[in-house]
């Protein structure tokens, strides 16, 4: 089987375009690596850009990679009228089986559904969610995003839903649905374990600094343990956009904590080996979002036998079935994760040895080689109705 798979060039996005190996968001770079198990397919990742860049023909023995310079009038303010073109033409040439467009973000669901071929489309975030919850005024990114993606996904050959949320979001649409997961990059579960004995525990809250992770609040809460006397440092991880005022003000209101208990700082993007280092010698994970799709990040914690404390949104209750050391609260219930975290810093739970392998819950359900495998067979499927 042939495959054709459009995903986000991460270079583009943060506009690194000196690098000559592409990379990918999590989830699609999870899903090629299940995919490099698989050797009975042929994989061809397609990315768009708004500028050339060197890259490498080949990703890995089966997968081959494409960069499509398409100039800028080409995207959003067209309705990525040159992504799908420049799409299109190149397909002609690799002639795949099915084509899988990974997110409505950007161009690739709309250029996968505009193809030519069978195609489904994965939703890692919903737009139309989004720009609700950001009151995202009309002419901006997520406003246009989400009609972008209103228009496309009726148009599609089938969605993949990455959590049972996603699926009761997308099933008004009429095309046919499929539930599988993101998958979790391989590192996360093969990566050597360390550990560290800490008399004071570590928390994480990892995720982009806005409004939908709720940093500010979880920071709220944990100067108002620290106030109580509760001893622990806090550490957050994610990406501040200087542009963004909720950022700004959560980065003023960090120092503001650092100054007054000491123990509370930040660090931005890290790599996959860093996180799994971080995770082993953290205590717990806090991660208490407004709104969440698959929550990935509560994922990768568990494969490290991290501690969670999390909000009951999203899939964060398929993640977690039979996986021990999880606590989950109605996503708006601040005073009882509170008195959870309390109690778990004056019992020490910290001290709890974490075990040397990922659940087994989570091996079966989310690695990367069963997630390919989930995905060949939704291929066959749809190539099946076609």
């Amino acid at each position: 089987m042939k495959i054709a798979l459009l995903t986000s060039d991460n270079r583009e996005l943060f506009r690194e375009y000196d690098k000559e190996v592409p990379w990918f968001g999590t989830a699609p770079e999870a899903l090629l690596q299940g995919f490099a198990q698989c050797p009975s397919i042929e994989v061809h990742v397609v990315s768009c850009t708004q500028r050339p860049m060197k890259s490498p023909a080949k990703l890995a023995e089966n997968t081959f990679f494409h960069s499509l310079h398409v100039p800028k009038i080409g995207w959003l303010r067209t309705g990525y009228q040159g992504c799908i073109r420049a799409v299109r033409r190149l397909l002609r040439e690799i002639r795949p089986d099915i084509v899988h467009g990974q997110g409505t973000e950007r161009d690739c669901a709309i250029s996968a559904a505009f193809s030519g071929y069978p195609n489904v489309v994965t939703i890692h975030g919903k737009m139309t969610e989004i720009a609700e919850l950001h009151r995202s005024p009309i002419g901006s990114f997520y406003w246009c995003a989400s009609r972008v993606e209103n228009f496309t996904l009726p148009r599609a050959g089938g969605i993949i839903c990455i959590s049972d949320y996603m699926k009761n979001l997308v099933e008004r649409y009429g095309v046919p649905v499929w539930p599988i997961p993101n998958a979790l990059r391989q590192t996360f579960f093969d990566f050597p374990r360390t550990s560290q004995h800490r008399d004071v525990p570590l928390i994480l809250n990892v995720g982009v600094i806005s409004e939908r992770k709720r940093q500010r609040q979880i920071l709220d809460l944990l100067c108002s343990l620290r106030n109580e006397g509760a001893d622990f440092e806090t550490l957050f991880v994610g990406e501040s956009d200087p542009g963004s005022r909720y950022a700004a003000a959560f980065m003023d209101e960090l120092a503001a904590a650092q100054n007054s208990h000491g123990g509370f700082s930040h660090v931005g993007r890290l790599g996959v080996e860093d996180c799994c280092r971080l995770f082993d010698t953290a205590s717990a994970m806090l991660h208490f979002a407004r709104q969440e799709t698959f929550g990935l990040v509560s994922a990768e914690a568990l494969t490290r036998n991290l501690h969670l404390f999390a909000s009951d949104v999203g899939g964060i209750r398929e993640i977690a079935s039979d996986v021990p050391g999880v606590e989950i609260f109605h996503h708006d219930d601040w005073g009882e994760v509170k008195d959870a975290v309390r109690i778990w810093i004056r019992t020490r739970g910290f001290e709890c040895v974490k075990p040397d392998k990922a659940p087994e819950g989570l091996v079966r359900r989310y690695h990367p080689a069963s997630i390919a495998r989930q995905h060949v067979q939704v291929y066959e499927e749809r190539l099946s109705r076609q």
